[in-house]
This record gives C-alpha cells, structure tokens and sequence, in this order.
C-alpha cells in the first residue's frame, strides 16, 4: 500500500521482513538507475536491525550486481563512538552484512572514526573529521566547494521517541544549523557517545528514506505526519530535495492519520 502526504511519501508493507526484503530491492534499482545516468552514486547507511537486515537483503539478491560497487560512494549517517572491533557499530555491522561480500571501492567507503582510532578518544575531533571528508568529497564531485555532497539515497531509521541519526529530541544537534557533522554527549540510549550527521547534511541528500518497523514506532510516525517541529521530533526535519519517502510496517503505520480510512 502507498500514499502521498504532505510529510512525504509513505509506503506500507506487511511486516518488518517484507520491508527489509522490499526496500533492498528498492535500494539496487535506485542505486542501478543513478548509475546509469550520473556514471556513480552515494548512499548514506543506516543502523539497526531493519536497517541491517536489508544490507542483507541485498547481499543475497540475485540483482545486487546491477549496482557498480566499484562506483558507489558508501557513507553513514551517524555512528556509535566505541572502539573499531565493538559489535554495536554501524560500520562493522554494515561491512558484515554486505561490504565485505562486494567488490567496493575501500578508498570510496567513508566510515566515521572509532574510538581508538587516530583521533582517540576525541569525538569533536572524529566529527570535525567527518566533516572535511564530506567537504573533499563534495568539491571533488562537483567542484563548488559544497560543505557536503548531495546524497543520491540517504537512509534512516527512527527512534520511539523520534530521533533519527543521532539527532535526539532537544538535543544540542536538534539546534545545529552550521555544521554538517557534530558529537553527541549524553544519549538517552546506549552507548552514550556518537557521531551524527546533523539537519544541514541530512537535507543535502536527493531522496531521504525513512524505514521503520513495529509498533514503538507508530506514535512518532503519526507524530511527523501531524506536523511536529523537528526540534521536539527529530525525524520529522529528515526532508530529501527531491524526495522523502517513509517505509514502514502496518504496525509502524498504524497511528497514522489517515491509517484507519485506508
């Protein structure tokens, strides 16, 4: 089922593995046409379990080699700041589901610094980091000295309580409207520390997805597309320039305002 709202796009699938499986094969399509019209695409990454599910989707797709991986510039939207080897990685997660098992370009995938990486235990540092990777490769494509690239596809998830990326409700990076990449201190969920994307960056991309599944998340759904500000539901400023579509699950739906005429 699909419908058109003013907060974007919404398709609804039956359950969490028919949305993982769908937008996987969304993912390869999208990423396939791109590529046959700019010669190269970029894609920014999403956590959890759906998320990941769908990397996995597309590992064992049939069709995942219609995308030039040589060709595909990787990124992540935000990224829990533990040590390089630590499971609750966004990057080690993703690498496992699908990276590892297709011919990328290692100098083309753009993940966020650990905390043991060069710049320690320094989120400022890793975020500013980020941030110039964004910068280079963003002068790199288009020459206009862009602070961040325009994402083809950028892909998110949400929490129950309306954070995307590492964007939490009235947070310092919920106020963030200069910089593309900040530290966040003190999260209410686990681990504490992160690197995330901020509004700015996340509103560079062509087509924000918004994939979430189950009924945690039916009222922050219900809450975006009823007009909340994004300072209060962060999800609700994850806007693409060309598009924005929400994936979810019936159950992820079901608070939706015109959820029960449908």
């Amino acid at each position: 089922m699909s419908t058109s709202d003013p907060a974007g796009d919404v398709v609804v699938h039956p359950d969490a593995d028919v949305l993982a499986a769908a937008t996987a094969a969304r993912l390869i399509t999208t990423l396939a046409d791109v590529q046959a019209r700019k010669g190269s695409a970029s894609v920014v990454l999403t956590g959890g379990g759906t998320g990941i599910a769908l990397l996995e989707h597309v590992r064992r797709s049939p069709a995942r080699d219609a995308v030039d991986w040589s060709r595909l510039d990787v990124f992540w939207g935000d990224e829990r700041f533990v040590p390089a080897d630590d499971p609750e990685r966004n990057d080690k997660q993703a690498r496992e589901a699908l990276l590892d098992h297709v011919p990328v370009d290692p100098a083309r995938v753009h993940a966020m610094a650990a905390s043991d990486g060069e710049f320690g235990d320094d989120p400022d540092a890793a975020a500013e980091a980020y941030a110039r990777v964004l910068a280079d490769v963003a002068d790199g494509e288009h020459g206009t000295g862009a602070a961040v690239p325009a994402f083809d596809v950028l892909m998110l998830g949400l929490g129950g309580e309306g954070h995307t990326a590492s964007i939490f409700p009235d947070s310092p990076a919920a106020h963030e409207a200069r910089r593309s990449v900040v530290a966040v201190r003190n999260c209410p969920k686990p681990p504490p520390t992160r690197v995330s994307l901020t509004f700015p960056a996340l509103r560079r991309a062509d087509q924000v997805w918004l994939i979430t599944a189950g009924e945690a998340k039916a009222e922050a759904v219900g809450r975006a597309h009823r007009g909340a500000g994004e300072v209060e539901l962060p999800v609700a400023g994850a806007r693409g320039t060309s598009r924005t579509l929400w994936l979810l699950d019936t159950a992820a739906a079901a608070d939706l305002p015109w959820s029960r005429h449908v």
